[in-house]
């Protein structure tokens, strides 16, 4: 089944939500069903990519480039492994840091490390004046560069828990290399998260690329868990309700996967 709508309606009357794909499939199906909620958070996530409104939202003072959902999930990884160390490469305006270094601070452990290729003078500043600067080290420098992994792997130490989330460049080959790299760095039940294989669904909108339906995050993890059977993919428990929907609302779709 393809993995874009062409169009899709909601029957307000009847409680149905119909589809047309773009390969020519249809489906129906209850608006309160999983299925009927995976369809129309297709379209809500396609709609808000266009209207930019990820870009809205900012955690303890700085701009984060993350869903509700996904920042809500990403806590509750943290909260389940209790990390020494959250590695992430992809800083921005480091409001992905500042929220990792904000719930390891509510567990009352570890610390954050950023890697991105360029850290602007000014989002450096912003950070490091953060209140929580102190659990939060930055590294310069390409993400894949032997010299920068080398770095890395010097402020950690064997005996540490560590989580990490891929968030810097999206293409297919950059995240494979990266995956290489800091997988490494995961131990036995802890979550390697790679971000933005939404650029398959949105394919074809504004600000997207004519190669998005396979130079990706998602083709990345799909040739990396090919290869390396130490790892699965996995989605968040649901701890207070086993009876909830599963589909995720989510800009990293097939993204977590966990060192079994």
């Amino acid at each position: 089944m393809s993995t874009k709508l062409r169009h899709l309606a909601v029957d307000f009357e009847t409680g149905d939500v119909s589809v047309e794909w773009v390969d020519g499939g249809t489906a129906t199906a209850a608006i309160g069903s999983p299925e009927g909620f995976a369809l129309l958070s297709r379209a809500w996530l396609r709609s808000g990519w266009d209207a930019k409104y990820v870009y809205g939202f900012s955690w303890l003072g700085r701009p984060i480039i993350q869903l509700p959902e996904d920042i809500v999930r990403l806590q509750e990884l943290i909260t389940e492994v209790a990390p020494d160390v959250v590695l992430e490469t992809g800083i921005a305006h480091g409001g992905s840091l500042v929220l990792h270094a904000s719930v390891l601070n509510a567990l009352g452990r570890g610390r954050v490390i950023g890697v991105d290729v360029e850290i602007r003078p000014h989002n450096r500043a912003a950070i490091e004046a953060h209140p929580l600067s102190e659990m939060i080290t930055l590294i310069e420098g390409d993400s894949t560069a032997a010299e920068t992994v080398e770095r890395v792997r010097s402020l950690i130490a064997r005996d540490e828990t560590v989580m990490v989330l891929l968030d810097s460049a999206h293409s297919r080959d950059h995240v494979r290399a990266e995956l290489e790299a800091y997988a490494p760095f995961v131990g036995r039940g802890s979550y390697l998260v790679v971000m933005d294989a939404i650029m398959e669904q949105v394919a074809g909108a504004p600000r997207t690329g004519d190669d998005w339906t396979w130079n990706h995050p998602g083709t990345a993890v799909a040739d990396f868990l090919a290869t390396h059977e130490e790892f699965e993919s996995c989605e968040p428990a649901r701890p207070f309700n086993e009876g909830a929907i599963q589909e995720r609302v989510t800009y990293f779709p097939a993204g977590i996967i966990r060192r079994r």
